[in-house]
């Protein structure tokens, strides 16, 4: 047999065992109840029930008596019927001494009623409320006016400490005019010391201090004008105008001719003119032609010329139109990265044309401000080549309408009156519009700025006074004049009165 089976067959000898004690307890039960007779149950509930309830009356039987005896113990609790109100007026005193710290409680605040914090402490319907809006707004204006007071006071805290700024910047940039300005002279009067001397020595040999103008004074004077390459339209022009003057007795001696003739000079030379650099039209960038003939110096020019727009701000691009000398896109390009300008060159030979319009348009794209083109050095008698540079500058309007802005004709002041043949060669082919006078340091023919001014009616933009970048100066009517007669009542009068 299987363990499974054991233990089923124990489990039903342990079940027959149980039914039989029970079956066993229930017939004895059975039995003794059948000799009562059916009453002995019955009989044992009954009498618990009879011995709880005599135990009840006997209990409230004898509560009375234990509580009498408890309170003849007690004496607190003796009278405890409605006569014994009387025992509870002695409570009436012990009330009075609580009812006093009260009145004296309500009492004590009076006097501290008319302080803020009781005031404060008012019950909220006593305060007006359009009076509490006033107050508040009043508050507010008060505020509003003293933060609009401590602004003003900050602002005008800050524009008085502008002003002075300003002021400061003013003198410092009215010093640095001042220097400026003596710098520029004095580098006008180093640069035409040659034709300063060459002109009034030869005046210095003709005009005595304090002597009368006559007719052979204006004789000798001529003769000095003619030999100074101011050209004979403009000493002509010169000496009509001061004989003039003498014979409306506008002069009374030398002195005086000697300062009509710087005057007349000075409005020969004051062209009206624009500033080279400035913008084309809704911002184009100014495209500037540079044209002369051979060796006057226009790569080097170019060079300065980029420096000193650069040095005003200007993004500067360079046009290599050059194309047939040897040397020259290589010479531009040290000038550019001496200056920091961009250079576009072509190739060798390549049609000089292309090259500018290709630089144009790549000046536009880069978003250039000055366009500087080259073009290579040309005789002003040869007609094929002054051909070819009225093509390059339509090919550059064609790139941008309105191209060059400018065209600067670079012209050598050694060469005297032949500059003004060149200047004119070059404005019937493109138009010239400004003069560049190159070498005048090295040279007593200075007096040609005069004859191209009067003849070509073409105002001087640049003079070159030296090989340094900042010796291309820019041409002042005024200061040059002032360099060109400086201490003139000394070496031409004889020294003073």
């Amino acid at each position: 047999m299987t363990a499974d089976g054991q233990t089923l067959v124990w489990g039903l000898v342990g079940l027959a065992i149980l039914l039989g004690l029970g079956w066993s307890i229930w017939s004895t039960l059975r039995a003794r109840r059948r000799d009562d007779g059916g009453e002995g149950w019955r009989y044992n509930l009954d009498t618990a029930y009879d011995a709880k309830a005599e135990a009840k009356r006997a209990a409230e039987q004898t509560a009375p008596a234990s509580e009498a005896a408890e309170a003849a113990d007690d004496p607190a609790q003796v009278d405890v019927e409605p006569e014994a109100v009387p025992a509870k007026e002695p409570a009436a005193p012990t009330e009075e001494p609580a009812i006093a710290p009260v009145e004296e409680a309500v009492a004590v605040p009076e006097p501290v009623s008319e302080s803020p914090a009781a005031t404060a402490s008012e019950p909220a319907p006593a305060v007006d409320p359009e009076a509490l809006e006033a107050a508040r707004r009043e508050r507010f204006e008060q505020e509003k006016a003293a933060r609009r007071a401590e602004k003003a006071a900050k602002r005008e805290a800050r524009e008085e400490a502008a002003e002075a700024a300003a002021a400061q910047r003013l003198d410092d940039l009215a010093e640095d005019r001042q220097r400026f300005e003596a710098e520029r002279r004095q580098a006008f009067r180093l640069g035409l010391t040659k034709t300063r001397e060459g002109l009034l020595g030869k005046l210095g040999g003709i005009l005595g201090f304090g002597s009368q103008v006559t007719e052979e004074t204006f004789a000798d004077l001529e003769a000095v004008l003619f030999t100074s390459d101011i050209g004979v339209r403009t000493a002509d022009r010169l000496l009509s105008t001061l004989r003039q003057q003498h014979a409306s007795k506008a002069m009374k001696d030398q002195r005086e001719l000697l300062s009509a003739l710087r005057r007349e000079i000075e409005s020969i030379l004051d062209l009206d003119q624009e500033p080279l650099f400035a913008g084309g039209e809704a911002g184009a960038p100014r495209v500037i032609m540079v044209v002369g003939v051979n060796g006057v110096g226009k790569t080097t020019t170019i060079g300065k010329l980029a420096h000193r727009a650069i040095a005003e701000g200007h993004q500067v691009l360079v046009g290599a139109g050059d194309t047939f000398r040897a040397a020259a896109v290589e010479q531009l390009e040290v000038w550019g990265e001496r200056s920091g300008a961009t250079v576009v060159s072509g190739k060798s030979q390549a049609d000089p044309s292309s090259v500018l319009f290709s630089a144009v348009q790549k000046g536009l794209e880069q978003g250039a401000s000055v366009i500087i083109c080259d073009t290579a050095g040309r005789l002003h008698t040869r007609a094929e080549l002054m051909e070819e540079l009225k093509k390059m500058h339509r090919v550059m309007g064609k790139a941008l309408p309105g191209a060059p802005h400018e065209v600067l004709l670079v012209l050598d002041a050694t060469v005297g009156q032949n500059a003004i043949a060149q200047a004119r060669s070059f404005k019937d082919a493109v138009e010239v519009t400004g003069i560049a006078l190159t070498k005048l340091d090295g040279t007593a023919r200075g007096g040609v700025i005069a004859g191209i001014c009067d003849e070509m009616g073409v105002a001087v933009r640049f003079i070159g006074v030296g090989e340094a970048l900042e010796d291309l100066r820019v041409f002042d009517a005024e200061a040059f004049v002032d360099a060109l007669f400086a201490d003139a009542e000394q070496m031409v009068l004889g020294g003073g009165d």
